[in-house]
């Protein structure tokens, strides 16, 4: 099986499944998620509770990596995380994964959220239909970091 996840509210622990290669295809409906600055998710509306197959409660105190598809290279979030940190907007090509292994692919856009002085106190993220070409050569660029990681 994949990897544990922990969820900081209700400390019941999500195992997360082994990929299938098989796509979910994602319509292109509003899927919106809101996390603290530690990337624990605060939100999740219904589109994003379809698409991944968890229910509210799985996903309100998990890390946001409870979809993460095993063939995402670390270092493609490395620069988001900086870029968000950085209290700026974010955006790229994402293959997730639902509670049973399946994937789906979207173009992920990440902002933060301020508090009244400036400080950074969350982030929310939505997602869109990617361009299918341009998901493509992310999917090939991913597989070559992956490889470059686990060398």
């Amino acid at each position: 099986m994949g990897k544990t996840i922990k969820n900081i509210i209700t400390g019941k622990t999500i195992t997360k499944p082994d990929p299938i290669d098989e796509e979910i295809p994602f319509d292109g409906g509003v899927m919106i998620t809101e996390t603290d600055t530690a990337g624990i998710i605060t939100y999740a509306n219904r589109k994003f509770r379809e698409m991944t197959g968890y229910s509210k409660e799985e996903l309100i105190g998990s890390p946001h990596s409870i979809n993460r598809h095993p063939d995402m290279p670390k270092a493609a979030f490395a620069g988001m995380w900086e870029t968000i940190k950085g209290g700026n907007y974010w955006e790229g090509l994402v293959k997730n994964m639902n509670n049973e292994g399946k994937y789906y692919l979207v173009v992920v856009w990440i902002k933060p959220k301020f508090d009244e002085d400036g400080n950074i106190v969350g982030y929310i993220a939505g997602r869109k239909v990617p361009d299918r070409d341009a998901m493509n050569n992310a999917l090939a660029l991913y597989k070559k970091m992956k490889a470059e990681e686990e060398a």
